[in-house]
């Protein structure tokens, strides 16, 4: 019988209660020294898992756990779709939301390590896009205000198709969260590296790590492996909610067919002149502008649990990494403080935040796309330990705080954002 309704998913996800973890990921354990206080959920609590998601009509869950700097625990948790009630397992791909942000920070690390990005020279000197404003402050945007949120841009335009973008104070002077920002970043990361955002990370981060599951872009096995997004709150009947970045590509991967060339290729050009046909095929405002149809470095990417906490250990501390790797001092770089605001609990490094606890200074960042997906990770560099848990409901914060809290034994202030 399908299932058409948030009271009828709830059943659903009742009946399905009982068969508790419906994935069981494949771990690469820790050493039993290292479980001693380890972050990994207890029994009790995963017991009681089925029963929060119910509660709050999230779906379906993913958790990946680091320890000693390995990924060594993960499990699937519901459904990945509560019509048609396929499992969350090993292969099912989440939408990171902004967790999307420091992975692309350590993409722009790489490539200031390899020289060929300066943190500190304006970003309109990489490339100017032709939708910036007309205004001095641009051009002391620099890409370490990106990384660090100080460019003083708005988050999103409302209307991107006919709005300039502009800051709106002067860059450096305050913490101004901006997706925008990333996203201009990400153009000038395709004039550096002459690769599209996608091609780019595959090449200097996701092939290296062994990310294979993992993509800013889309296609066909992604579209089949990819959680659908769920609001907590739906009228009976109203079936899905928009899920924007799955439907907007859905229709550009047909101009991609049709080009031979696949949506993980396109750059900011491709985009431009695909508009007018995805345009056509779409629905009524579901695509305006470019930025509609392309990976988003600020929000796009996919991967599946265990290859965002493969992710995390990168920013552990050890004595060796690997070549491909950034150098040391440059991860510990991320994990610093970059800009001084008076009065504010939490600090902002290159891509990460950063929050003190009883243990010392934890990094961590959220994430949310379209009230429908909720994303948290957060880890300790020095005890070489992260946590992230990936979900399908817009009331995901919920359910991630409570796996966090069970699992780090920190009440973090980050989660009242």
């Amino acid at each position: 019988m399908p299932i058409r309704s948030l009271s009828d998913r709830r059943r659903f996800m009742a009946g399905t209660a009982a068969l508790g973890v419906l994935g069981l990921l494949p771990v690469r354990r820790a050493s039993a020294a290292s479980r001693k206080g380890a972050w990994i959920p207890d029994a009790e609590f995963l017991a009681e898992l089925p029963r929060i998601m119910q509660a709050f009509a999230v779906p379906g869950v993913g958790i990946a756990v680091v320890e000693d700097g390995a990924v060594a625990w993960s499990r699937g948790f519901g459904v990945t779709n509560a019509i048609t009630g396929a499992p969350v397992d090993a292969r099912t791909v989440f939408e990171d939301a902004s967790l999307s942000k420091p992975v692309f920070a350590y993409l722009v690390m790489q490539l200031a390590d390899q020289g060929l990005i300066d943190l500190d020279r304006p970003l309109v000197r990489y490339r100017r896009p032709e939708y910036l404003a007309d205004h001095p402050w641009i051009a002391l945007i620099t890409p370490r205000d990106v990384l660090r949120h100080s460019t003083g841009l708005p988050n999103w335009r409302s209307a991107p198709a006919t709005e300039k973008l502009v800051p709106m104070v002067e860059p450096g002077t305050r913490i101004d969260y901006s997706g925008e920002a990333f996203f201009w970043l990400q153009l000038a990361v395709e004039t550096i590296t002459g690769q599209s955002l996608d091609d780019a990370a595959r090449t200097h981060l996701f092939g290296p790590a062994g990310m294979k599951d993992s993509s800013y872009a889309w296609n066909a096995d992604l579209a089949a492996r990819s959680v659908y997004g769920h609001r907590a709150h739906d009228q009976p009947g109203t079936g899905l909610p928009r899920q924007m970045f799955r439907e907007q590509w859905t229709v550009a991967q047909q101009i991609a067919d049709r080009w031979g060339k696949p949506l993980s290729a396109w750059k900011y050009e491709d985009a431009e002149r695909a508009l007018p046909e995805v345009v056509a095929l779409a629905p009524a405002g579901l695509v305006t502008w470019p930025g509609d149809i392309l990976a988003n470095a600020a929000a796009s990417l996919r991967t599946t649990v265990q290859d965002y906490a493969a992710f995390l250990t990168l920013m552990m501390a050890r004595k060796r990494r690997a070549p491909w790797e950034i150098a040391e001092t440059t991860r510990k770089a991320m994990l610093t403080p970059q800009i001084k605001i008076p009065g504010r609990w939490t600090e902002k490094g290159l891509g990460w935040n950063m929050e003190q606890t009883r243990d010392g200074p934890v990094f961590y960042h959220s994430g949310s796309n379209g009230g429908i997906f909720k994303n948290f990770a957060v880890g300790d560099a020095q005890r070489r330990r992260g946590i992230v848990v990936l979900t399908n409901g817009g009331s995901g914060s919920f359910v991630h705080q409570r796996v966090v809290r069970a699992a780090t034994g920190y009440d973090l202030l980050s989660y009242d954002l």
